[in-house]
């Protein structure tokens, strides 16, 4: 709990305190109300007897009916400034949280996208992230304010009698009880359901992503995922449904608990206003402080429940943000090399996470400067999971990964990454303009004119160009307004200039020619005879090529 007050806090320390004010001063100023509709049908009755009389004075009804209006006024300007608070302090939050979800998203190994408890776990948090943190802050402050509501309720009802209090006090215990309940049993369904909600999800994506809408048009897999999708969410639901009737049956006891407790109190109240030991007024002050009281019991109690609730869920945002990295710079990084003579993979050994056959054993290369190191052999052979080693996305089991005979886990991440310029397999395309999506290649140089001009030319890039409407700010994909599509060898000729871009040291190409055409493949083999006296160069090629 205390844990999500401190990311509100850090969100917004003056909105938090403002809700707190707000929240406050709407509980107290019904109160004083309540005690001014008590002054103002007294007056209304005694005004009435002495108009018989010929002898009334309007003046303190005025004064009531003024202070009455003003507060009431007063009541509902602060709600209005509480709701505009409140949705400030929620966007607020809501981008925090979901920085530090990215944040930690990013930081965390890649291993863990290997692990499907992992993906659970992300599911849990993104789901409760967005809300969960300023509910809490709500039903905390609606706990004060129900309190200090109650405390003023109270000491009205004193003035007529103690077993009120206990009558109202045990009559909302029931519901409590069913509220804890009912938080504890959705609490453990949702956490049971996280892969089959995350499964329906799926067939979601499947259904509505442009990556795979080709494939499900030409298969014919339409009807299959949506059946498959709705047979999940028909599941889930029924499940949920299933606990939602229970609920509704205990709810329906404890309203006739309730309804029981108030015909309880109307008796204790009616004897003593039929016998003249009590006003009129009075007599509305208490009935009205009772429900009030009940309503504010139901408040406390469901802020209470709420706060247990949401202290369940919130654990799921705090379980994501507490997972640790294994693979980090060390305390004292190693200075990297001015100059890079050679790469070498010594005696290396790795498996990916739960896999008990390694995807290589002692597995030694060495690759120089001034070379290009050719990387052969069928799929599922390793030549991708050498790139993952050599980035240290992973970490070998066995074995070392050397840099200059210096091992790669002396080094500070982000310089290795920065000195190591690659071309996934599986390049992403971003749905960026071109300029960005090259100077991607290197953020930090991303108005460096001539060395995007030159990345362009290495990667035979510049038809590509010259053919889009808006030249280099031309924005690529679908997916946005005013936006080009590309042919995938196309896209493979910017990607490869991203890692041109870069101008790093050592150059990793994975499969980088698997969608271009034989002149564009002899290009590219003139861009090696280029680049290799300065670079270190690893090229994955399949078998046959």
């Amino acid at each position: 709990m205390r844990s999500a007050f401190k990311l509100i806090w850090q969100c917004d320390k003056k909105g938090f305190v403002f809700k707190i004010i707000y929240t406050v001063l709407t509980s107290l100023l019904p109160l004083a109300n309540l005690y001014i509709l008590k002054l103002l049908v007294d007056g209304v009755t005694n005004t009435a007897t002495a108009s018989a009389l010929h002898q009334h004075d309007l003046t303190p009804l005025i004064s009531y009916v003024v202070a009455f209006c003003a507060i009431t006024l007063a009541n509902r300007w602060i709600g209005v400034l509480n709701t505009v608070n409140n949705d400030i302090l929620t966007q607020k939050l809501i981008d925090h949280i979901n920085n530090i979800i990215q944040t930690q998203s990013v930081r965390l190994d890649l291993a863990y996208y290997d692990n499907p408890d992992y993906h659970d776990t992300f599911h849990r948090a993104q789901q409760e992230a967005a809300f969960r943190p300023i509910r809490i802050l709500e039903n905390t402050v609606s706990v004060i304010s129900s309190i200090v509501a109650l405390a003023g309720i109270a000491a009205m009802l004193l003035l007529a009698s103690w077993q009120v209090i206990i009558v109202m006090v045990l009559a909302i215990l029931p519901t409590f009880f069913v509220k804890l309940y009912k938080s504890r049993r959705v609490y453990s369904f949702r956490r049971q359901t996280t892969q089959t909600a995350r499964r329906a999800n799926y067939y979601g994506t499947l259904l509505t992503n442009r990556i795979y809408a080709k494939e499900v048009r030409t298969f014919g897999l339409a009807d299959h995922f949506r059946k498959s999708y709705v047979d999940i969410r028909r599941q889930l639901v029924a499940q949920l449904l299933d606990i939602s009737r229970r609920m509704a049956l205990l709810d329906a006891l404890t309203a006739v608990v309730e309804v029981a407790a108030l015909a309880a109190v109307l008796y204790f109240l009616i004897q003593p206003a039929l016998s003249g030991a009590m006003t009129v007024g009075t007599f509305v002050m208490l009935f009205e402080a009772f429900r009030r009281g009940q309503t504010q019991l139901n408040s406390l109690v469901t802020s209470v429940s709420g706060l247990y609730e949401h202290k369940l869920f919130i654990s799921n945002l705090f379980e994501f943000l507490n997972l640790k990295p294994d693979i980090t710079s060390p305390d004292t990084p190693t200075p990297f090399p001015e100059s890079i003579d050679e790469v070498t993979f010594d005696d290396v050994t790795f498996s990916y996470p739960d896999m008990k056959q390694p995807v290589f054993k002692h597995l030694t290369l060495t690759a120089r400067r001034g070379e290009v190191t050719y990387i052969k052999g069928e799929n599922g052979h390793g030549k991708t999971t050498m790139l993952k080693l050599l980035l240290r996305l992973y970490d070998p089991q066995q074995g070392s990964i050397r840099i200059n005979g210096i091992d790669i886990r002396s080094f500070d991440l982000s310089t290795l990454r920065r000195n190591i310029s690659v071309i996934f397999q599986d390049y992403v395309q971003f749905h960026f303009t071109v300029r960005e999506n090259i100077t991607f290649g290197d953020i930090n140089n991303a108005d460096d004119a001539r060395r995007l001009a030159e990345a362009l030319k290495l990667a035979d890039a510049e038809s590509v160009v010259s053919h889009l409407g808006k030249g280099l700010d031309t924005p690529l994909g679908r997916q946005f307004n005013g936006g080009e599509e590309l042919s995938m060898g196309q896209w493979q000729r910017i990607a490869l200039a991203r890692q041109l871009y870069s101008q790093a040291p050592v150059l990793f190409f994975d499969e980088p020619t698997a969608w271009m055409d034989a002149e564009a493949r002899g290009t590219f083999n003139k861009t090696l005879q280029t680049l290799s006296p300065d670079h270190i160069i690893l090229l994955v090629q399949h078998k046959e090529n």
